[in-house]
């Protein structure tokens, strides 16, 4: 992460930014001062400090937003923290892998509860095995895993469904945006776990005109309803050319994640959610 750059892309947005973060401008030298003896993981919370004084609050709907991210966040990283605390759930080969999982939705939580300050919402309590779909959660490493991908796949479309809802703020947009672009890589990893254990699966969600749904596990139909769309900004993808003829359905349908909107989320984690 350069400083300098997010610095710059801020004013590009906002040309008074250097106003209003004044006399934090120093606070921005100092920081960037400290070289290798500030941790990266570090900045985001600094900075989520220093954007808060140099905005003001967050509106209402923002909060929600937030808010509503906050929610999956607090149930992917109780969800990754559990797994790891059962032992011999997860391989020792993918408990690296799962380990740095887990710091990023961590992160996220501490990242989203700082810029909320006092209107963040509480942690639910939370049933990993959703009521008793998955009740080997903990216990079946395929099973945390199939799980796993519906959270990351969920979480990956669910920040696309709101960024419409943050286009008046577009630093908190971008934030927002970026987290969807972790959510998005861990995704893809997991997928690519699953097929290494033998999942007939890609990294990316693929499709047909029947099916929407590609993890093979039926109980997770509502987390992909729409993934076989192949219409993007009125424009039938599979008419356009190819390297070879027209674009494939398959390649129309991967070339794009689908949003979901707010209630269609709530729907697919609410079993998972205990109070």
């Amino acid at each position: 992460m350069n400083l300098f750059n997010i610095i710059d892309e801020i004013q590009n947005v906002d040309p008074e930014f250097q106003e209003r973060i004044s006399p934090r401008r120093d606070a921005i030298k100092n920081m960037t001062g400290f070289g290798t003896k500030l941790a990266a993981a570090a900045l985001p919370f600094a900075f989520s400090a220093l954007f808060k004084k140099a905005y003001g609050q967050t509106t209402s709907s923002v909060n929600d937003v937030l808010n509503f991210a906050l929610t999956l966040e607090y149930l992917e990283a109780y969800f990754y923290n559990q797994g790891l605390a059962q032992g011999a759930l997860i391989p020792s080969a993918d408990k690296g892998y799962f380990t740095t999982v887990a710091g990023h939705e961590n992160a996220h939580v501490a990242f989203l509860k700082s810029v909320l300050g006092s209107n963040a919402v509480s942690s639910p309590t939370f049933d990993l095995t959703a009521k008793g779909a998955f009740a080997d959660v903990l216990t079946n490493y395929n099973t945390y895993l199939a799980v796993a991908e519906t959270f990351e796949d969920t979480g990956v479309r669910a920040y696309k469904g709101q960024a419409g809802n943050l286009l008046g703020n577009q630093i908190v947009l971008t934030a927002a945006l970026q987290i969807h672009s972790v959510e998005a890589r861990h995704a893809s990893a997991i997928r690519y776990l699953r097929a290494s254990k033998g999942a007939t699966i890609k990294p990316w969600i693929t499709g047909s005109a029947t099916v929407y749904n590609d993890t093979g596990i039926s109980a997770v139909n509502a987390s992909y309803f729409g993934e076989n769309n192949i219409s993007q900004g009125g424009v039938d993808i599979t008419s356009l050319n190819a390297v070879s003829g027209k674009t494939t359905y398959a390649a129309a349908v991967e070339a794009f994640d689908e949003p979901l909107d707010k209630a269609s989320v709530l729907a697919i984690v609410s079993p998972f959610i205990v109070s």
